[in-house]
């Protein structure tokens, strides 16, 4: 076969697999070969980290600006970015205030939407699956919803449970599947038929991979060695995991698992498991996979339990009605995914900007803190959006006539290519977002 010139639609390939390339200075522009006016600026990302339950109702805030934004002790994580990073106060979501706590809070927090009742599931499209929807064609996989707690099957307050579990819709009835187990993630990031392939992805696209370093620049031949290491890096951790016996090592390489499921399907070693999953988020941004990932680290109305922070006297849901000192040790813990994603993508070269720069990571929960109170959401932001946020502030939208939750996705969707004239309950984008 001759040998194909590189553009950004170029893929490396081998056996089964398919894997897009990296950020390299050396090829035309993203998604084209042609420049347009000159620019070759990677695409934006969009990420939503979520997590359950809310925080620490006194160690939630904010103040200050730029290097010398200051913290509660919840976002303490995020101190080394505080200069890259948005915190947004004030917002809420006019529907969540219907029909009592957690499933009604939750189920429509990325639309807006109305949520049906009596155990019915009917919500609406969440503003990432919009996104998805119409950048559809231009990434292998269109979106990526990762999950570290299964969806819950029952009905909560007359509200069904699967409210609880999803933030992301591909439709009003439809929430998208979670996935939960890295291996899967990973394996449908890369491989075009999952479960066929008999060795590594970077075996199988080495050849194709080495073809192609005789064709650019000698820092692109760097970058290059360190995407393929950075992709096998995590292909050994997730086998070493399944060869430690836990559940979240698990890969689909037999007919049926060699080891027994945990009971209450809960993921042991909950710490490991998240780490996989950011990795995987960063991974799948970084190879221009995917460009929309929603990754919730628990449900709202969590049963989480955490051996290794000492916390295992309690599930997350009942934790969070003590604001002790547990409970802000697990609030950290969770941030600490946010930072861990965030420094990680920061020190991904793209051009002038970092992968960071080029992307959009909201932190989000379904209510301000476990006492249920929403009417206010705790938001935080990451990234710069390709160069149109502006970060290192506060923005405060308290007693604000526009201060919709779908208002900030009306903001957020523009940045990321898709402008609408109204999405959910609002019409008006925030204007200082």
């Amino acid at each position: 076969m001759p040998f194909q010139p590189l553009s950004r639609r170029t893929f490396l390939r081998g056996v089964g697999v398919s894997m897009a390339l990296p950020w390299l200075e050396s090829l035309p522009v993203w998604g084209d070969d042609k420049p347009k006016n000159g620019s070759s600026d990677a695409p934006v990302r969009f990420a939503v980290l979520f997590s359950g339950n809310g925080f620490h109702r006194n160690e939630w805030w904010a103040k200050g600006e730029g290097k010398t934004l200051e913290f509660g002790k919840v976002l303490e994580p995020l101190v080394p970015l505080r200069d890259k990073t948005l915190f947004v106060r004030g917002l809420y979501n006019a529907e969540a205030l219907i029909g009592g706590i957690h499933s009604c809070q939750t189920g429509n927090l990325l639309s807006g939407a109305h949520l049906e009742p009596g155990g019915a599931i009917k919500s609406g499209t969440s503003c990432d699956q919009v996104i998805a929807e119409k950048t559809k064609g231009q990434t292998k996989v269109p979106s990526l919803v990762l999950a570290c707690e299964p969806s819950i099957a029952a009905v909560h307050k007359n509200y069904s449970m699967v409210y609880s579990s999803h933030i992301s819709w591909s439709s009003p009835t439809t929430p998208v599947p979670l996935e939960l187990y890295p291996a899967l993630a990973f394996d449908r990031l890369f491989r075009d038929e999952v479960g066929k392939a008999d060795k590594s992805v970077l075996d199988a696209v080495r050849e194709d991979a080495n073809g192609y370093k005789g064709k650019v620049s000698a820092a692109d031949r760097h970058r290059l060695d360190e995407y393929l290491n950075s992709v096998r890096e995590v292909e050994q951790r997730i086998e070493q995991a399944g060869k430690n016996g836990r559940l979240q090592g698990w890969r689909p390489t037999l007919d049926k698992p060699d080891m027994k499921r945990p009971a209450d399907g809960v993921p042991q070693d909950i710490d490991q498991h998240m780490r996989l999953m950011c990795d995987i988020l960063v991974l799948a941004f970084r190879t221009d996979t995917t460009r929309v990932c929603t990754l919730k680290l628990n449900n709202d109305h969590s049963s989480l339990r955490f051996p290794h922070l000492k916390v295992d006297y309690m599930i997350h849901h009942l934790l969070s009605h003590t604001d002790n000192a547990d409970w802000l040790k697990v609030n950290q813990f969770f941030v600490s995914q946010l930072a861990y994603i965030a420094k990680k993508m920061d020190e991904v070269q793209e051009g002038d900007r970092t992968l960071l720069d080029n992307s959009m990571l909201m932190y989000c929960s379904s209510m301000m803190s476990g006492h249920h109170n929403n009417d206010q959401l705790p938001v935080v932001l990451v990234g710069r959006g390709g160069g149109q946020m502006k970060t290192g502030r506060i923005l405060d939208y308290t007693g604000k006539s526009n201060r919709k939750m779908c208002s900030l996705y009306l903001s957020l969707m523009e940045k990321a290519g898709v402008r609408l004239t109204a999405f959910g309950d609002s019409k008006e984008r925030l204007a200082e977002v």
